[in-house]
């Protein structure tokens, strides 16, 4: 089995009460985890040497590990 990935929730929520008078999560969005990843996604492809050589599968791949060291580290911090 295998482990479950912490993805750190909802990297921009938006909590409406839509007339209730209760705060609810309207919309999740991404997740921190995607949104990690796509910064690291978004270095990587900009920069000449980091993006040459790799295809965008393995690109991809690499920014998904960045964002989950990225979490990693935000729990050691906390």
């Amino acid at each position: 089995m295998s482990e479950q990935i912490k993805d750190g929730g909802t990297a921009f929520p938006c909590l409406d009460a839509g007339g209730t008078g209760i705060l609810q999560l309207r919309e999740p969005g991404m997740t921190l985890r995607d949104y990690f990843a796509a910064k690291a996604m978004q270095a990587c492809a900009t920069n000449e040497v980091g993006a040459h050589g790799f295809t965008f599968d393995e690109r991809a791949a690499w920014a998904y590990q960045q964002a989950d060291a990225m979490l990693r580290a935000r729990e050691v911090q906390s």
